[in-house]
């Protein structure tokens, strides 16, 4: 923002933004379509695999549960990503996602939902319900197992 002199008064100029979906990279996959929380493991584990600290992970999906892409929500420690609703759909909104899959890593190995993934979850939920893209489920990977956080915990989507 600059401001310039005009009639006596300041006159500002304000940014004009233009937002861009940017392919980074790809991801292996077996499916393009996600039918169940294995398809959405499979997916996140191939992008988080190794990873020595905590990644959250949401994946993209359209009408048909295709997936659109990945994104990378946050990196965080040993312990803990920190996770805010607006980085999750950000991309979701700038891709058009019709709903999403939230993944992350657990370093220790147990693929356990903390008290904290539990409130992350819901949150997110919270926030999809008023932006009208649904949370399908929330992925935790450990070493070599994961857990499905879906509430119905009925086969596919």
């Amino acid at each position: 923002m600059s401001g310039v002199e005009k009639d006596g008064r300041m006159a500002y100029r304000i940014g004009r933004l233009r937002v861009h979906l940017v392919r980074d990279s790809s991801v292996p996959a077996e499916a393009k379509t996600v039918r169940g929380a294995q398809d959405a493991a499979a997916i996140a584990r191939a992008m988080l695999e190794g990873a020595d600290r905590e990644h959250f992970v949401v994946l993209l999906l359209n009408t048909r549960n295709g997936v659109i892409g990945v994104n990378e929500v946050s990196v965080g420690g040993l312990a803990s990503a920190p996770v805010h609703p607006r980085e999750v759909f950000k991309p979701a909104i700038i891709a058009g996602a019709a709903a999403v899959i939230l993944a992350h890593n657990h370093p220790s190995g147990d693929p356990t939902p903390s008290p904290e993934d539990e409130a992350i979850t819901e949150q997110v939920r919270a926030a999809g319900r008023v932006l009208g893209i649904e949370v399908l489920d929330h992925i935790v990977l450990g070493e070599p197992g994961w857990t499905s956080m879906r509430v119905d915990r009925k086969g596919g989507f």
